[in-house]
């Protein structure tokens, strides 16, 4: 099946869906336009869910929310951060980034002075730089090459250790065997005192590693939230599930297992 990721040419999810499923992909303008070509049925997807400087991906984690689709692997990328422009870079009068680009790169940008504009993403920085003569962009090496821009100050980004993780969907969830990690979208229907600590212990007791948790907006209104949580495959966790689903709403992601990503 197709696999749909972030567009245009030279992003870093088309670098990643490349080394791992070669040449059956579909570059779509969007997140959202991913997650719901998956949910439909028509493509695997591949999205970025968090990065190691910026967190989590809010558009990936409320189109989870919206949408029936599953986790059914995920990979892990450096990320490098290139600045290409035409002259000197303290001589530019804009730069375009991705705002999640901006804030892993916000040490170099925020030391140039210079004015950045968001863009939808890497590669978009990049084909905005090619209407403007004075402007620079942020881009992976890939959409350099892709759009012939000049790279002027490599790895810019804030940690040399800026990594992004993506997750492989599917309107289909994965069969157990196999999996190593598993994802919970855990809803609360209530706010009371030691609402999360409760559910935290469901885990603690039963000596499950949640190695992450996030909350997020519901968008019911001020105060509310939901959780993703992601927990290492371990015994007692069907048990911990059913306890948990007696406390409160929860909805599986999925389980699965990570991607080996050849040449990256």
């Amino acid at each position: 099946m197709t696999v749909a990721t972030l567009g245009p040419p030279g992003t870093f999810s088309h670098e990643l869906a490349a080394a791992l499923y070669g040449d059956d992909i579909e570059l779509l303008p969007t997140i959202r336009s991913i997650i719901e070509r998956v949910a439909s049925g028509a493509a695997t997807g591949l999205v970025p869910i968090e990065n190691s400087e910026a967190g989590g991906v809010g558009e990936t984690l409320q189109g989870l929310l919206e949408f029936g689709v599953s986790i059914t692997g995920e990979a892990y990328m450096p990320v490098r951060h290139h600045l290409a422009a035409r002259g000197e870079p303290t001589r530019l009068s804009v730069i375009y980034a991705h705002p999640q680009t901006h804030e892993q790169c916000s040490i170099i940008l925020d030391r140039l002075g210079v004015e950045v504009v968001h863009t939808s993403s890497n590669a978009a920085s990049a084909v905005a730089m090619q209407r403007d003569e004075d402007a620079g962009a942020v881009v992976p090496e890939m959409a350099a090459t892709i759009y012939g821009l000049p790279v002027v100050v490599r790895d810019i980004q804030n940690s040399r250790e800026n990594t992004t993780r993506f997750v492989e969907i599917s309107s289909v969830p994965r069969a157990s065997a196999g999996c190593t990690k598993c994802s919970l979208l855990v809803d609360p229907d209530t706010d009371r005192v030691g609402l999360l600590a409760d559910i935290l212990g469901v885990f603690a007791r039963r000596g499950i590693n949640l190695t992450r948790i996030e909350s997020r907006p519901s968008r019911r209104g001020i105060g509310k939230y939901v959780f993703f949580i992601d927990l290492e495959v371990s015994e007692g966790l069907q048990e911990a599930r059913e306890e948990l689903k007696s406390m409160t709403s929860v909805r599986e992601l999925g389980c699965y297992a990570r991607m080996e990503v050849p040449g990256i």
